[in-house]
């Protein structure tokens, strides 16, 4: 695992994070560390739920998926607030 493999995961995860949170309407009070953590995690879950509905990896797609349901489920457990405000 070279240097050259850590920097494109690090993009992925800043590119699949910051898609979802974009993506999500809020405030999300994270840095660039926590938002490269959601994207890489994100893809995580997205590539196992690809595997299991259709059999192969999901790319960015089933990626950028995973991360709105990893923040939707940080938002509503971890700060107790609703998906908008009211």
């Amino acid at each position: 695992m070279g240097i050259g493999f850590i920097i494109y995961l690090a993009i992925f995860g800043l590119v699949v994070g910051a898609l979802a949170r974009l993506a999500l309407p809020g405030p999300d009070p994270m840095g660039i560390l926590a938002t490269i953590g959601l994207g890489l995690a994100g893809a995580f879950i997205g590539g196992i739920v690809a595997h299991l509905l259709i059999g192969t990896a999901g790319g960015i797609i089933f990626s950028i998926l995973g991360a709105i349901l990893l923040l939707y489920l940080y938002r509503r457990f971890v700060q107790h607030r609703p998906l908008t405000r009211n």
